[in-house]
């Protein structure tokens, strides 16, 4: 005599969903990190402060924020920016006020020296004006302007 009680239909049902799941979840997880997380490298530069924004993935590479007339103890940190973390926490100068990389690269927000910079996949933000990604772009924000400057 054999069984077919509902035991054997319960597992079944069980081991499916779970092979659904795995790769449900492996393809999301894919989906979410397949950019790789922004890295920004706080500098100066012949002793003026910048920031050097990079996201490989998306060809964004050596875009230069430089902030004249400021000063900060001499630093060269590249960070990354993964995993998320509780904001505002302090930069080496200025401190991140936003920060989402539920799907990477995410949006970072910057309050540096008065400027809010913002870091999208499709645009660079200063001061809620909108800025195409250029690599190699040098950008000089002064507390009179902003003057892009390639």
């Amino acid at each position: 005599m054999q069984s077919t009680g509902p035991v054997k239909h319960f597992v079944f049902a069980f081991v499916i969903a779970l092979v659904v799941y795995v790769i449900s979840y492996s393809a999301i997880e894919h989906r979410r990190t397949r950019n790789g997380p922004w890295e920004v490298t706080f500098t100066n530069r012949a002793g003026v402060p910048a920031l050097v924004i990079n996201e490989p993935q998306l060809n964004i590479t050596n875009v230069i924020i430089a902030f004249p007339g400021q000063s900060t103890p001499l630093t060269n940190l590249t960070m990354r920016f993964d995993p998320p973390q509780p904001v505002p926490f302090n930069l080496p100068f200025g401190q991140c006020i936003f920060m989402d990389t539920t799907f990477q690269p995410g949006t970072l927000v910057f309050a540096e020296f008065g400027h809010e910079i913002q870091l999208l996949p499709r645009v660079l933000t200063l001061d809620k004006e909108d800025y195409a990604w250029q690599s190699g772009a040098v950008i000089t924000l002064s507390n009179a302007a902003k003057t892009p400057v390639q």
